[in-house]
């Protein structure tokens, strides 16, 4: 591991201004930092210990909506009554992620921010445009089993790991972020990532130094929810596919839907034209292989992961057939 400087920080103002410079890091949990710098993958000159900041709680606000500390571990949040009751697809993504005793120590702004797991960034001996920027992707002709069949480039065929940002996605969340200078950010997930295009090593829309200090949920949506995840084992493995789902129906009518993807992109996917196929329309299998189209009419396999493709269709219908009681 390459020697940095450590630093501890008091309040969320003194981290932004400790982390003057782009090689500078926050850590908290450090679930996916440590095993990274270990890798020498991150090779951060100095580390901004954020894990004592008042960045822990979960409070109600008065529009119904959450507002959870970046520091809140993802058991905690998990297992909170609130979230359960109001925001089930959140609690089971959690619950579908990592294993007991990672979810205790990771936090909801670190798993926001958590890197793909593509075996070709990993490997400091492979080429990786993500990890060293121009220097070609070898996933691209490579064994791709587990990687990105949408929204893809020429540059970078990597998935977004997170279970939890597939439903925050589902669920319109808002991260708030401070910045070096003092200033407060409020951005959209669906405004928070990044496709790969030309520089797949820029994930998100965060300038350096930019702290995520809490992530704030609506109102809680309305119909059922649920979230769905296909994997190689039963626990600690990443999505094939995974399906965060919200769907209404009134009077044998879908109503609303909101649905958002892992495992096929690089970021938590979601498209509107997908959603569109279903409102107005009958939960019916007709209805739910129109989605099913919408979603994959620009989907590309790359040899190792042709398999998505039909499996995520086959996962989006059962998620809607379980949502509808079709």
């Amino acid at each position: 591991m390459k020697t940095f400087v450590y630093a501890k920080a008091d309040t969320p103002q003194a981290a932004v201004q400790d982390s003057a410079g782009t090689a500078t890091k926050f850590i908290a949990g450090g679930t996916n930092l440590l095993d990274l710098m270990k890798l020498q993958v991150e090779t951060p000159d100095k580390l901004v210990d954020i894990s004592r900041l008042d960045l822990a709680a979960i409070e109600e606000r008065d529009d119904g909506g959450l507002t959870i500390g970046a520091l809140v571990p993802n058991s905690d949040l998990a297992a909170d009554h609130r979230v359960i009751a109001k925001y089930p697809v959140l609690s089971r993504s959690l619950l579908a992620g990592a294993s007991g005793q990672l979810r205790n120590k990771a936090t909801t702004g670190g798993n926001l921010l958590q890197r793909t797991r593509c075996y070709y960034f990993y490997d400091v001996a492979a080429r990786c445009n993500k990890r060293e920027p121009g220097s070609g992707c070898d996933a691209i002709g490579g064994f791709n089993r587990i990687l990105a069949v949408l929204g893809t480039s020429d540059q970078c065929i990597a998935t977004h790991p997170s279970d939890m940002a597939v439903a925050m996605r589902a669920l319109d969340a808002t991260i708030v972020t401070l910045r070096p200078d003092g200033d407060r950010r409020r951005i959209a997930i669906h405004e928070f990532y990044r496709l790969p295009g030309d520089t797949p090593h820029i994930e998100n829309v965060l300038e350096p130094g930019e702290l995520i200090t809490h992530v704030e949920l609506p109102t809680p949506p309305v119909g059922q929810q649920t979230y769905r995840k296909v994997r190689d084992r039963a626990s600690y493995a990443f999505a094939l596919v995974s399906v965060a789902g919200i769907v209404s129906v009134e009077n044998g009518t879908i109503t609303s839907a909101a649905l958002a993807f892992g495992g096929l992109a690089h970021l938590p996917w979601r498209d509107d034209a997908v959603e569109a196929a279903l409102i107005g329309q009958p939960p019916s299998m007709a209805t739910f292989e129109a989605a099913a189209d919408a979603l994959l009419a620009d989907a590309k396999g790359f040899g190792s992961n042709d398999f998505k493709i039909p499996l995520a269709r086959r996962t989006l219908i059962a998620t809607l057939r379980e949502l509808t009681e079709a």
